[in-house]
C-alpha cells in the first residue's frame, strides 16, 4: 500500500515558509520521499500501517493551506502512467522488499 500526500501551503510570509519547511521535514523524517513538487509518497506494509502515517501527517498540518492524503494499493501504483521529457528522470521503482525501521 502507498500513502500519497499532496499539499498546497502558503509561503508568502516568513512564518508561513517556516511552517512549510517544518511540515516537509516531518514528512521526510517519517519516511516519505518526494515524488514531485508538493507530492510525497511512502510505501506501507498494510492498511493499519498506512493509517498510522496518515495520523502523523494530520498531526503536523500547518494552520494555513491544504493537505490531502490518499492511499493506493501496489496494483494501482503499478498502473500509474508517467510521462517525462528527454531531460527528465525515469519514475522511481517500488521497493523490492519490506523496509524495517
Amino acid at each position: 500500500m502507498w500513502v500519497v500526500v499532496m499539499f498546497d501551503l502558503p509561503v508568502d510570509t516568513k512564518e508561513a515558509r517556516r511552517a512549510y519547511t517544518l511540515f516537509r521535514k516531518k514528512l521526510l523524517q517519517d519516511g516519505f520521499a518526494r515524488m514531485q513538487y508538493s507530492v510525497y509518497i511512502r510505501h506501507c506494509a498494510s492498511r493499519e500501517n498506512a493509517d498510522v502515517h496518515i495520523q502523523r501527517v494530520e498531526a503536523n498540518v500547518p494552520g494555513d493551506g491544504e493537505v490531502r492524503a490518499l492511499t493506493i494499493t501496489d496494483k494501482q501504483y503499478e498502473r500509474m502512467h508517467v510521462f517525462w521529457g528527454k531531460r527528465r528522470k525515469p519514475p522511481e521503482n517500488p521497493p523490492l522488499q519490506l523496509e524495517l525501521f
